[in-house]
């Protein structure tokens, strides 16, 4: 119970200081995080006071799950009578201020919402709810490194298989059967709108390379346009390099990590790209620390690769590519801090950062490394166990 109090506690002083009554919470991830289930309904969150989660289906499992009161939620109408009801600030109020998830609800349900309760103000309050979650207890990065330590063995018992010929997605699927047998739930969650991802992306030489909508460094064919990212169909060839990003999620919590291997030997500019990437994870390791800024280390970052000529290559290529070095993980693979320009976040502890510098060269293939890492006191903890460099398959 103490671990949600507290959550509510913090995002209850931010609705305070933003002068808000109160924040009706709709989205799948933010009500599991707020209350520890994940059903159908919305949590209000008072600026004083308790909060309640007013559940549609399943109100018997919330009933179970949930660390807050429950309660029906019965029709938006009956709903807000309520919650004014339950709530006397809100009549109080002239108008009322009540904060929504503006990034994730779907107009048409803001519309009702707007609709049930017309006396209300709605305002945004996504970034509030990220920036709570954007810090992580004890207890979050425990499962983060189990879900570490599951991602790595499933990565060492899929390398022993790769063989010249094996198409792509038989690569991935031995990596998602081992760590689905360990408890990962099947998805990776994001929070972006049409940002889909499955485990990862397990994709070889040209097919890497191949740009597609998602926010990422590296594309891959998928296995058709209806799900045009990932691995595709395409053999796996020697002396090409092999990028393997993958992710597992335990218990809702993610880790996120690339490593690169080849069948034979790889060109030497691709290799010379590859160890920059190990060069600029390093540099951007020794300022992992509080007070740190986010886009400092973007910065840092583009000016290594544009000294090495290869900043065109960078994240992407050209027009694809991404501007960002890194993201938050915790429920979702896009949380806060992103390490990117206009990002002035400071570092501090309990933060939980993926970093992945990456060169991509089509036609060719994309390299690079991906780690995930904690923020401490006094600097940071790795929480990717893989090995590191560029991993040779024997032919």
């Amino acid at each position: 119970m103490a671990p949600y109090r507290l959550r509510m506690e913090r995002l209850q002083q931010k609705l305070r200081q933003h002068g808000a009554h109160g924040m009706l919470l709709t989205q799948n991830v933010d009500l599991y995080y707020f209350t520890g289930s994940m059903q159908a309904g919305y949590a209000f969150v008072p600026a004083e006071g308790e909060p309640v989660y007013f559940v549609r289906k399943s109100f018997v499992r919330a009933k179970e799950e949930s660390a807050v009161p429950v309660e029906p939620l019965g029709s938006l109408r009956s709903f807000a009578a309520r919650l004014f009801e339950l709530y006397p600030l809100l009549g109080a109020a002239k108008r009322p201020v009540l904060a929504t998830e503006f990034d994730v609800l779907p107009v048409q349900q803001m519309r009702r919402l707007e609709q049930a309760m017309p006396e209300v103000t709605w305002i945004d309050g996504s970034v509030w709810v990220r920036e709570v979650r954007m810090v992580k207890s004890p207890d979050e990065i425990a499962v983060i490194k189990q879900a570490a330590r599951i991602i790595d063995e499933a990565f060492e018992s899929a390398v022993v298989h790769v063989r010249e010929g094996m198409r792509e997605f038989e690569l991935m699927a031995m990596i998602e059967h081992f760590i689905r047998l360990r408890g990962h739930l099947g998805l990776m969650r994001m929070r972006s709108y049409n940002q889909e991802l499955v485990t990862g992306m397990v994709a070889a030489g040209s097919a890497a390379a191949k740009p597609t909508y998602f926010d990422g460094p590296a594309g891959g064919e998928g296995l058709s346009p209806a799900s045009p990212q990932s691995s595709g169909r395409r053999p796996i060839r020697r002396d090409e390099p092999i990028l393997v990003d993958i992710g597992c999620n335990l218990d809702g919590y993610l880790i996120d990590q690339s490593r690169t291997l080849v069948i034979g030997t790889m060109p030497d500019d691709l290799e010379q790209a590859y160890m920059l990437s190990e060069n600029i994870l390093r540099a951007t390791e020794k300022q992992l620390k509080p007070g740190t800024v986010c886009e400092d280390l973007y910065e840092q970052a583009v000016e290594l690769a544009a000294q090495a000529r290869l900043e065109e290559h960078f994240m992407g290529y050209r027009d694809d590519r991404v501007k960002f070095l890194g993201h938050g993980i915790g429920l979702e693979i896009d949380e806060l801090p992103v390490l990117a320009k206009g990002f002035k976040y400071p570092l501090e502890p309990g933060m939980v950062i993926a970093i992945e510098p990456k060169f991509t060269f089509p036609g060719r293939g994309v390299v690079g490394i991906e780690n995930s890492y904690c923020i401490t006191d006094s600097g940071y903890e790795k929480l990717t166990v893989s090995r590191e460099g560029i991993i040779r398959v024997e032919p």
